[in-house]
């Protein structure tokens, strides 16, 4: 652990930008119990949204970010997460024969995102603990975390801006949505001031000065809730190591960052304005399909008008 002072300060931002962080985890350990059956022998992350799974679209994201090098915490009976993004030649060869070089290029694309590498989560034992598992493979650098089952929309990105932050600042980037305040209970929450000016132009960046695990709405100290994506210094592992069980008697990683927050670490937050989708539930996977599949230009003119009718015929099929 490094010498920390007595009474630490929060560093004030560099104006030179430190090295921007190539490397994210994605934590995918967990039983994933609100879509049973379906996820006994199938992946959460890899239930399609259209035609790609869930965490392709994440690790695309992340791609689009300049992220090259990706970790999957995975458990018992996830290899296939890993399979996906590899090459399968047998496939390919039949589809180059056939001449369907648009299908070609979609297999292919997983392979050709960033490089993936996995490591096994021997029971769930928390995020933070998911995160800690990624400490010999990512090292001092700072780094992203993507949760498997949300991702933003591709023409309204997030990741950039956030690592252009912890680049600038060298602390802790969180990205935070407005949630209604009876929602409060299912999510980190923040409490912020004022950030300093012009950190990241045109994102809404805000200075972190306290987070707590599920408030209730009565103790909660803002309805801005932590999303799925953070952006972390290389020393959040050490912190991880003597973070006990909080809430859940989970290690939360929420509580590790409070405690680096406490040491003077500089945390700030982007809140995002564009559009989200939340795979972790079944109502809010169903959304996003309907979402996605609407926006597609080979399927949504068709689909839209189905749906419109379907809506009109108070949700009674033919």
């Amino acid at each position: 652990m490094s010498d920390e002072p007595a009474t630490p300060r929060p560093p004030s931002p560099s104006s030179e930008p430190r090295r921007r962080a190539v490397k994210a985890v994605i934590p995918a350990a967990g039983l994933a119990t609100r879509f049973l059956p379906a996820t006994k022998a199938v992946p959460k992350e890899l239930l399609p949204v259209v035609d790609r799974p869930v965490l392709q679209y994440i690790v695309e994201e992340a791609a689009a970010a300049g992220i090259t090098d990706i970790l999957l915490v995975t458990g018992r009976g996830k290899t296939s997460m890993v399979d996906h993004f590899d090459r399968q030649p047998y496939l390919e060869s039949r589809l180059e024969e056939k001449g369907d070089l648009e299908r070609l290029a979609a297999v292919r694309r997983p392979a050709e995102l960033a490089e993936i590498y996995t490591c096994r989560q021997g029971e769930p034992l928390g995020l933070g603990h998911a995160v800690g598992m990624a400490d010999s493979h990512v090292g001092d650098d700072a780094f992203a975390v993507l949760l498997g089952d949300e991702f933003v929309d591709e023409d309204e990105p997030l990741l950039p801006a956030m690592l252009d932050l912890q680049a600038r600042t060298g602390g802790i980037v969180l990205a935070f949505l407005e949630v209604p305040r009876e929602e409060v209970k299912r999510y980190g929450i923040a409490s912020v001031a004022p950030a300093e000016p012009d950190l990241v132009p045109g994102a809404e960046v805000v200075k972190v000065t306290g987070l707590v695990e599920k408030p209730s709405p009565e103790d909660a100290p803002s309805n801005l809730a932590v999303l799925g994506r953070y952006v972390l210094p290389g020393k959040i592992f050490e912190t991880i190591k003597h973070t006990k069980p909080g809430s859940g008697g989970e290690i939360q990683l929420t509580d590790a960052m409070q405690t680096l927050l406490d040491e003077g670490t500089p945390v700030h937050g982007i809140v995002y304005r564009g559009t989200r989708y939340d795979t972790g539930m079944p109502l809010g996977y169903l959304q996003a399909v309907v979402q996605i599949a609407c926006q597609r230009e080979d399927l949504g003119p068709a689909f839209r008008s189905w749906l419109e009718e379907f809506v009109r015929a108070g949700g009674v099929g033919s």
